[in-house]
């Protein structure tokens, strides 16, 4: 999934200096043209631009609606695609066609540079979140590369299922030292995780204490464990907090002003990214670089 905002303001990531957790609450964004989907973005935050490696998260649904994400490039980050309900296919400049329904992973390695498109049916039911992955310094130029799962490991404890995306024992590939998991609780559960991970906890449905509907809640590192009680779905995203500054702007994750300008003229002008086959549209046109220079920064503002 792209980000289609026709002004993409900078977003900028530093380290974690806050203590305590917090309730990020989202922002609508419309995705796509005048039948625009609406999602709700939790990451990046105002306050907070990361979790870990990840460093973007949009929820959609459930609603009757069709998505339609043209062809738009990535550079330097990983695309998770997760569905609660659904199904959405996905093509990219590699030649890949795959869809991906509930309980399978679409994973995306932009990597040096790879365009993608994203749709599905007309009067169907979606459900689920879309997010990114920062690589870091030493793999953000690795050729792009795509994955699906169609079955993910389970682990199970007293009150909840766990079913892994990504760290552990799942089989996607991750460049740092990180955690995925959508959590099925029923009753009381105690979920044993890194204590040096900072945590994100998303309420995909159901009612599960303490995680609010809506905002995604951060828990900072230095916990052993994460208590949840109810009956619901959560989805719990983590990882080793990300040291590096990066500079995070429409659908590109770089280093510096010059190397996001070279994204978007490559975008523009170039067939580094490659070509989508088989999507029935134009690929998306690159919004203008602001007026001021793009500059790298931490993960909290």
């Amino acid at each position: 999934m792209s980000n289609l905002e026709r002004d993409p303001q900078e977003v900028v990531c530093a380290a974690d200096g806050a203590t305590g957790t917090e309730l990020l609450t989202g922002r609508a964004v419309p995705l796509g043209g005048p039948r625009a989907m609406s999602v709700t973005r939790t990451l990046p935050h105002v306050r907070r631009r990361m979790i870990g490696a990840w460093c973007f998260v949009d929820a959609y649904g459930p609603e009757t609606v069709a998505m339609r994400v043209p062809p738009h490039p990535h550079t330097g980050l990983q695309t998770v695609s997760w569905l609660v309900e659904g199904e959405v296919l996905h093509r990219d400049s590699l030649g890949s066609l795959r869809a991906v329904r509930p309980g399978q992973l679409n994973l995306m390695t932009a990597g040096r540079g790879i365009s993608h498109s994203e749709e599905s049916a007309e009067g169907g039911t979606l459900h689920g979140v879309q997010l990114w992955v920062a690589l870091p310094e030493e793999h953000r130029g690795v050729e792009p590369a795509f994955e699906h799962h169609a079955e993910l490991p389970v682990l199970d404890g007293p009150g909840y299922r766990s079913r892994v995306l990504m760290g552990g024992p799942s089989p996607a590939t991750a460049y740092t030292p990180l955690v995925g998991a959508e959590v099925s609780v029923d009753g009381r559960a105690e979920l044993a995780v890194e204590p040096g991970f900072e945590h994100g906890l998303l309420l995909l449905d159901g009612a599960v204490e303490p995680v609010p509907a809506g905002p995604l809640l951060y828990l900072p590192p230095g916990r052993e464990r994460i208590v949840l009680e109810g009956r619901g779905r959560v989805l719990l995203i983590g990882g080793e907090p990300f040291a590096e500054e990066i500079v995070m702007w429409w659908n590109f994750v770089g280093r510096s002003h010059d190397d996001i300008a070279a994204y978007r003229k490559e975008w523009t002008q170039g067939k580094g990214f490659g070509e989508v086959r088989g999507f029935d549209g134009e690929p998306l046109p690159a919004p203008e670089l602001p007026g001021t220079r793009l500059k790298p920064r931490g993960r909290v503002r």
